[in-house]
């Protein structure tokens, strides 16, 4: 018989190629608070929906429940950079209360594993409030791991090309309206990572959870300049791009693993791919000796980058 595995935010991105991915092994099941999004994730995947609103821990209580899940993927989160500056404590409500409800519940119900999913934007220097309340549960998630039976673990990532409301599926919108593309910062430099490199990440941290546990996973990543993702953008599909004004909590480069993180962080290699694995408080006997930026990390070629542009995801029709 399988294991049930249910996924906060459920309908979202991730969410449904998480779905996709793991529904042969297990029973998956897709929650989320929207229940248009719970009925086009349901035909999209094929697999059962529930309602539940991760900031009521008694929606999170009732869900828990009625399906007894062995493993939860905790990937619900409000995410987008300016709008948790405009309205902090919805971004509060959701990404840190969320969370905390979700593993008292799972604690509560025996679950078997957490996985939470976390950002670039969570590693110091913490610029904004949206990478603040990731970073808050990170660190709740690998505090409460050994205290219970439940073993907690989350992955860190940057950019999802693709992903609702990303900067690819803007520019897009603007280049089919007008040809013009804007950006709030041609300088800033990004990570860009596959949907399928995100769905690996996680099943590599659910795969290997004894080793996992209380830590955060990340792995090595390319990023981009905006302006060269721009520049081959109209190079290849023609339009234009300018300058707009920019958007509070921005930065120019993001950090995988900050500075200060370097004497916890380990390097591994799952599938013959480099990973970096955070453990808050306990020092490692061979630290990494760099931080991983946007800035230092590897940059995508342009043929890299038009493979990006060129292959969004398949999607359900609304």
């Amino acid at each position: 018989m399988k294991k049930t595995l249910l996924i906060t935010g459920g309908t979202g991105f991730l969410g449904k190629r998480l779905a996709l991915a793991l529904k042969d092994e297990y029973k998956v099941v897709l929650t989320g608070r929207n229940n248009k999004q719970n009925l086009l994730a349901k035909k999209f995947t094929g697999c059962e929906v529930a309602p539940m609103d991760i900031s009521s821990i008694e929606s999170v209580r009732d869900t828990f429940r009625e399906f007894k899940p062995h493993v939860v993927i905790h990937a619900a989160a409000t995410k987008f950079v300016d709008l948790a500056e405009k309205y902090p404590m919805e971004c509060i409500d959701v990404n840190v209360v969320g969370s905390q409800n979700v593993a008292r519940l799972a604690i509560d119900q025996n679950v078997e594993v957490v996985v939470g999913i976390s950002t670039d934007k969570a590693s110091p220097p913490v610029r904004n409030t949206y990478g603040m309340s990731k970073s808050v549960m990170e660190r709740v998630y690998c505090s409460m791991n050994g205290k219970t039976d439940t073993k907690f673990t989350c992955v860190r990532y940057g950019n999802v090309a693709w992903s609702t409301g990303s900067v690819l599926t803007i520019w897009k919108k603007m280049h089919e309206e007008t040809g013009v593309m804007g950006t709030t910062g041609p300088e800033m430099r990004r990570f860009f990572f596959t949907v399928d490199e995100a769905v690996n990440l996680v099943i590599a941290a659910l795969n290997n959870i004894d080793e996992t546990q209380g830590k955060v996973l990340s792995r090595m990543m390319k990023a981009a300049q905006m302006e060269d993702m721009l520049k081959t953008w109209v190079k290849h599909k023609g339009g234009k791009y300018e300058k707009i004004e920019g958007r509070p909590g921005e930065r120019i480069d993001e950090y995988l693993i900050g500075e200060l993180e370097l004497p916890f962080t380990r390097e591994l290699k799952y599938d013959g791919i480099t990973h970096y694995l955070i453990s808050f408080n306990e020092k490692v006997a061979n630290p990494v000796s760099v931080g991983l930026s946007s800035a230092n990390t590897e940059k995508l070629t342009e043929e890299e980058i038009l493979a990006i542009i060129d292959n969004p995801p398949a999607e359900e029709v609304n």
